[in-house]
Order: C-alpha cells, then structure tokens, then sequence
C-alpha cells in the first residue's frame, strides 16, 4: 500500500491550493504532520476585511461580515451509503455559521434566513469540532452592517456578492442590489460605490459564477457585470414568473423562476362587510393578503443562443434558495432518497402557523419538480430533518444553552 505521509512536499502545496474553502485546508493538514507541515495554515481572519467603508448612500460606514452554510455528515456513516436508511436517524444535517475571526466564537443561524437560533439543546456540544464530521460547505454569503454611535444593524437586506481579486483578501469587488434595483459596486481600491445604470427592470439576484459576476432582473433579463461597470447581455428575458433566481449547481448555473399567488388571511373576507371595512381593508392590504408560492420553473443557459432553455429534471439535485444565498446538494451528500426538488425559503407558511414545534423551520416551503407538489418542509420528513432539530449524533455530555459556541478546526 502506497505511503501517503511521502508525498513530495511540492505536489502536497499543489493539491492545497486547489481546495475550495479554508475548512478545506484545515482538514487538509489534519491528515499526518507531513501534509501539516508541507501547507501553510488558512489565516483565521481572511474573512476579515476592512472594518469599515462608505455606506450607500449616504455618508455614514458599514462593516461586512461572512456567513457559511455546511453539511455536517455523521461520522458513523458508511461513505458508500446514499440514502437515509432510518428516518430517525438522519445522517446529515445543514446549518449557517457566523464567525467572530478574533475568537473563533460562532452563532448558528437558520440556513435559508437570516434569523438566528433562540437556543440549542441542552446537550449540544460546547465546543463543536469540525473534524469529528465529514465536513461539506454548501454555499456562502455576507451581509453588510450599518455602524453608527449607538447601534450596528443590517443596511439593506438585498443579496450581496464579493470577489477578492488575485487571492488578496484587502484588494476585493462588491456587487448587490440598490433599494433603487440598480446595480451597485464597491471597489476597495477607490473605496467608494458606483451606481450602474443599466436597468430596463428592477433586479432580482446576484451571483458569482466561474469568477464573474452575474445578475438577472425581475424579466429573466440576464448579464455578466464587468468590472469597468460595463453589462453584457448572456441571457434574454423569461417572462412568467414572479420572482428570479440564479444558482450555481454542480457548475452548471440555472435560472430559477418563482410564481407568486396572493391568497386571503382567514377570517379577512369582506362579503358580509360594510363600506368602511372595505376602505380599510385597501388601506392596509399587507396585513390580510399574504404572498404564497405555488410553482417553479428552472432553465438551463444556452450560451450560444443566449437564451434560457426549460429544464423538467434536475436529476438527482436540489436547490436551495434563501434570503442571501442559493446553493444545491446531491441526494448523495444530503443522505436523503430523492432528488429533483426545490427547498425555498416561504413566509405564507410562516403567517399559517404550523403547529409541529419545529418553529425553526415552519417559514420554508418544498417544490417538487416532477410532480408539481408543493408545501411546507414539516410536510416532507426527508427534508425536514436535515434542519431541525440537531441529530442525536451531534450531540455530546457537554451542556450548552446559548446559541454561541466556539468552533474548532
């Protein structure tokens, strides 16, 4: 049997440097003192940036923070096995972290939202170590935070994209979406923003893809975002939709497109109602409509063409669409049996109050792309326990009841 420890310490440097995430290198180097000494060690704060830049747009600053979506496997599982074989007993399990680079500490968040957890078990494990876990980052996203005198909060909740140029953490690009729907970039080498001006419609998603940039507007209207603010038309609209999606799954990037139908709160009909409820019912249609997705439609990009292509089938994928970020997982590393669904974040299930104790999850909905079913993720056992609550095989003799603990890798 070959003796992996020999590998010559210039292939070792050439692997590490093709790793995708520092999580990745810390595991890397986890393997034999060999391989520990050959790799130079992730710096804990390189997602750390500048502390603070113009806020758009006005005049007062904002710090920007990153946040990681992993699935953790149970370390018991056997690497050959596909499928969840006992149903209570998943053997994967999907989170958010945010990272404190000085400490290690972290918070967990909901994976889809930007919520976080009001608590952990009892007995969840204070620290967690990520080596004791097969260890896969889904996706990433970094949310931008006003800082004043008194308070830090969120400056806008539009997604937000970042490329760090040439591996250097301190010369990076900013891209997301202006309260106005235009286009916005921060370049840290000029330290200011810069409004682009091409919107024929409001945008709807930003991504980075293969290195560029990528938006697509609220018609299906898609282009690459040059560095120089130029826009390049990839993609011609897709009307039908209500809402727009890009997502990068398995390399391969998809437009995924949301229909919305408006549907009453219960109790709010207006039949037996005189003209002053109706009057009021207009002044505040928020509180009595909710907006409740009912269907999906995903399509492939045809380069050449510059078109959006309809795809029936996502084989063995799902997608998953959050607040601030999309990614997608084979039914292989999220252990579940079925592919070919789309798992979405959805506030109509939220305002219906599911009744199940998983409050963690009841805003998130399920859409299965072969049959057209679609519901809440309390509804698809599968599914739903890839989120809440922790597997049992998270958890440790060591207590903990705060959602912050100290991540060790």
């Amino acid at each position: 049997m070959a003796d992996w420890t020999q590998l010559p310490k210039e292939l070792l440097e050439l692997i590490s440097k093709r790793l995708g995430t520092h999580y990745d290198v810390i595991r890397f180097r986890s393997v034999c003192s060999t391989w520990r000494s050959a790799v130079t060690a992730p710096n804990r704060c390189r997602n750390r940036f500048a502390p603070r830049f113009p806020l758009l747009p006005i005049s007062s600053q904002f710090s920007l923070s990153k946040r990681s979506v992993f699935l953790l496997g149970s370390p018991t599982r056997s690497p050959t096995t596909s499928t969840q074989t006992n149903a209570s007993s998943p053997s994967s399990w999907v989170i958010k972290i945010e990272e404190d680079p000085m400490n290690g500490r972290v918070q967990l968040l909901n994976p889809l939202s930007r919520s976080r957890f009001d608590s952990l078990p009892d007995n969840f494990p204070k620290p967690l170590n990520l080596l004791d876990f097969r260890v896969l980052e889904l996706g990433e996203e970094y949310v931008l935070h006003y800082l004043t005198h008194h308070s830090v909060g969120n400056l806008y909740m539009e997604k937000v994209v970042l490329s760090c140029l040439d591996d250097n953490v301190n010369d990076f690009i900013i891209l997301t979406i202006h309260v106005s729907g235009k286009l916005a970039m921060f370049k840290s080498s000029v330290k200011k923003w810069a409004i682009i001006q091409d919107m024929p419609s409001p945008f709807d998603d930003v991504i980075l893809y293969k290195g560029n940039f990528y938006a697509v507007d609220n018609t299906g209207r898609t282009v690459v975002v040059g560095l120089d603010f130029e826009t390049n038309l990839i993609a011609m609209p897709v009307f039908g939709g209500d809402k727009k999606f890009l997502v990068d799954s398995k390399g391969e990037l998809l437009l995924v497109d949301m229909y919305l139908s408006i549907e009453s709160e219960p109790g709010s009909s207006s039949s037996s109602a005189g003209f002053g409820f109706v009057e009021e019912y207009f002044e505040n249609l928020a509180l009595y409509m909710n907006e409740r997705t009912i269907k999906f439609k995903v399509f492939k990009l045809d380069d050449v063409g510059k078109q959006w292509v309809e795809a029936k089938d996502l084989d063995d994928r799902v997608l998953f669409l959050g607040d601030g970020c999309t990614f997608s997982a084979s039914i292989e590393d999220l252990s579940v049996c079925r592919g070919n669904c789309i798992i979405y974040v959805d506030n109509f299930f939220y305002s219906l109050g599911e009744e199940d104790g998983a409050s963690e999850h009841c805003d998130v909905g399920v859409f299965d792309l072969e049959s057209g079913s679609i519901g809440p993720l309390t509804k698809f056992p599968q599914f739903s326990e890839l989120f809440w609550p922790p597997p049992h095989w998270i958890s440790s003799t060591t207590a903990s009841d705060v959602s912050i603990f100290v991540l060790q890798c």
